[in-house]
């Protein structure tokens, strides 16, 4: 059975195909949040200028976004502060990059406790599937790995990132950041 599922992985398929329905095909663009910005600050486009977002107006999408590119650039403990500032924590998205961001520090039974909140929010949250197996391949445990590479691809992800990206990390042992 490994062997077959070594090939399955192995085959090449339409990972990282553009439209998928995901929104991490690719890491986030670079912004002045990142460039300009100190600490958990975000800039704000309507303002021009860096704001704490728990002060600020902007909306879920664009501090969701500041995460994502606070997380990319390795900037975890500010994605948190970033996180902390969403006024709905339990919004499976949210929940997801609570555990990503664990994961990247190395807390993995913190990064699973809000994967699997984000799954029981949202089954089908292949996101969250994707990001906790690769945490299971860091940990060296490739048959929890490819139990979540599974649910993704029952969940109808077949193709998307986030199962091309397990699937690589499953073959290779590499992981990504965003």
């Amino acid at each position: 059975m490994r062997l077959v599922l070594a090939l399955a992985l192995s085959l090449p398929g339409l990972a990282f195909a553009a439209g998928s329905g995901d929104d991490n095909t690719s890491p986030p663009s670079t912004t002045k949040t990142t460039q300009s910005c100190k600490g958990a600050q975000v800039w704000d486009e309507k303002t021009k200028k860096c704001v704490n977002p728990q002060d600020s107006r902007l909306d879920s999408d664009t501090l969701y976004g500041a995460v994502r590119e606070l997380a990319y650039a390795g900037r975890y403990r500010d994605a948190q502060a970033v996180l902390a500032a969403m006024p709905d924590q339990g919004d499976d998205r949210v929940l997801t990059y609570w555990g990503f961001t664990h994961r990247k520090m190395g807390d993995t039974d913190q990064a699973n406790r809000y994967y699997r909140q984000a799954i029981a929010k949202n089954p089908d949250n292949i996101l969250a599937r994707s990001y906790m197996g690769q945490g299971f391949v860091e940990a060296g445990d490739l048959d929890a790995a490819i139990a979540q590479w599974r649910a993704i691809k029952a969940a109808g992800g077949e193709g998307s990132w986030a199962e091309a990206s397990l699937r690589e990390a499953i073959r290779s042992g590499t992981t990504y950041s965003y």
